[in-house]
């Protein structure tokens, strides 16, 4: 039996016999690339298993992903840009005629892949050739993963963009730059594929497709995606084998859940679950909250083991051999750790200046009540001057009191 389809057998083994095997797409693949060091990510993408699924059944669901409306509101966007022949979509490519639009369907996700290759080689020079979302395969980590791009471009000049399209706006000619850095991620693997079908022929800008301002009006833009690129392809070259993990793996592992019949409520034991997933080491981030579906179960296993890797990379980066909090605060107070290294050098020298800190802290503050030692004398409170009372006021004379009428007149007076 050949190694590929050992492999293939070892990764239907752990995501189950009887579940369907769920597609790692761009967005996934990326988010791998971002994080190489993690090989329960790897494993279990490269088997199809249903992340939010086995984290739903460890008790940690994911707090994130793309509600329905967003998902609909995209599909809506999408099918007016394609609509008409891609109509929009040659337009604000800047071709006057119209497109060739070949047939990619064929059954079969290696069907797909073969016919978009002849596509792609069939092109008509000096023609526009759309291809509306064809499909491509890179290899992985030893494993082939199929990807989806919105659509690919074959220029009259023989060049290929790919073209993302996004239904969040771009307002005044911005755009949320967290999210266009997400599409330049995600774009950055469909090029990686592209060019493992002919290197150099795919352009290193996308056309990024997006709502203008608040409208539902279709605009596009140039983006600049050599930086992910270099980044992208940097970062897969380090991900490990698949088979070298599987190989480590202990006999009989597996992510299967054990649905019911009717494929809706897991069986399995969540103890038993959560030492089968175990058994893959993880590379826990605070930035994989924001993309991977296990993230929390993850930061709980991270924090109960004491790992730094829960305070973030750059820390983690910086603490060097130090791998725990335990060992920080040893090495920190002198208990452990070379003098001689750097971090833990760093380390005691922060808790010296800390303990200083604290130290004329407390000497600067007041002691307790009834304390003759800092408590203030009575020289030492300034004085106060007494209020003055508020002078009283006369009483009104009544009528009895009044002086009678030409009473305490001058005699010759004025009347």
């Amino acid at each position: 039996m050949s190694t590929t389809h050992s492999l293939r057998e070892r990764l239907a083994v752990l995501r189950g016999p009887t579940t369907a095997s769920r597609p790692m797409d761009a967005r996934a693949l990326a988010a791998l690339a971002a994080n190489p060091g993690c090989k329960r990510r790897a494993v279990m993408d490269a088997a199809g298993v249903d992340k939010g699924a086995v984290a739903e059944a460890l008790g940690s669901p994911a707090r994130f992903g793309q509600s329905r409306f967003a998902f609909s509101r995209g599909h809506a966007f999408e099918a007016r840009v394609k609509a008409d022949g891609c109509a929009e979509l040659l337009r604000l490519l800047g071709s006057e005629g119209k497109a060739s639009l070949p047939d990619l369907s064929a059954p079969g996700p290696e069907g797909r892949v073969a016919r978009t290759r002849m596509a792609l080689a069939e092109a008509v020079p000096g023609e526009w050739t759309l291809l509306d979302h064809p499909l491509l395969a890179l290899d992985v980590a030893g494993s082939t993963v199929h990807l989806e791009p919105d659509a690919v471009v074959i220029a009259p000049d023989g060049t290929w963009t790919v073209v993302e399209i996004k239904s969040f706006p771009i307002l005044d000619g911005g755009a949320d730059a967290m999210k266009v850095g997400a599409a330049a991620r995600q774009s950055a693997v469909y090029v990686l594929a592209l060019d493992a079908v002919d290197p150099g022929r795919t352009r290193a800008d996308i056309l990024l497709v997006c709502p203008k301002d608040f409208s539902n009006l279709p605009t596009a833009d140039r983006v600049d995606i050599r930086k992910q690129l270099a980044v992208t392809r940097r970062q897969l070259t380090r991900l490990t084998r698949i088979s070298d993990i599987t190989d480590l793996l202990p006999e009989g592992t597996t992510f299967d859940l054990s649905y019911t019949p009717d494929g809706r409520t897991p069986t399995r034991p969540r103890a038993e679950l959560a030492a089968a997933v175990d058994t893959v080491p993880a590379a826990y981030a605070p930035e994989c909250l924001s993309t991977c579906e296990l993230a929390f179960h993850c930061r709980d296993r991270s924090r109960a083991a004491g790992r730094v890797e829960a305070l973030g990379r750059s820390l983690r980066g910086e603490l060097g051999d130090l791998t725990t909090v335990e060992a920080v605060l040893a090495a920190a107070h002198g208990r452990a750790g070379d003098p001689r290294d750097p971090a833990v050098a760093a380390l005691r020298r922060a808790a010296a200046l800390r303990e200083e800190a604290m130290s004329a802290a407390a000497e600067a503050a007041p002691g307790p009540a009834g304390d003759d030692a800092t408590a203030p004398t009575a020289a030492q409170v300034p004085a106060r001057a007494p209020a003055r009372p508020p002078a009283p006021r006369a009483p009104a004379a009544t009528t009895a009191e009044q002086p009678a009428a030409g009473a305490g007149r001058v005699p010759g007076g004025p009347a």
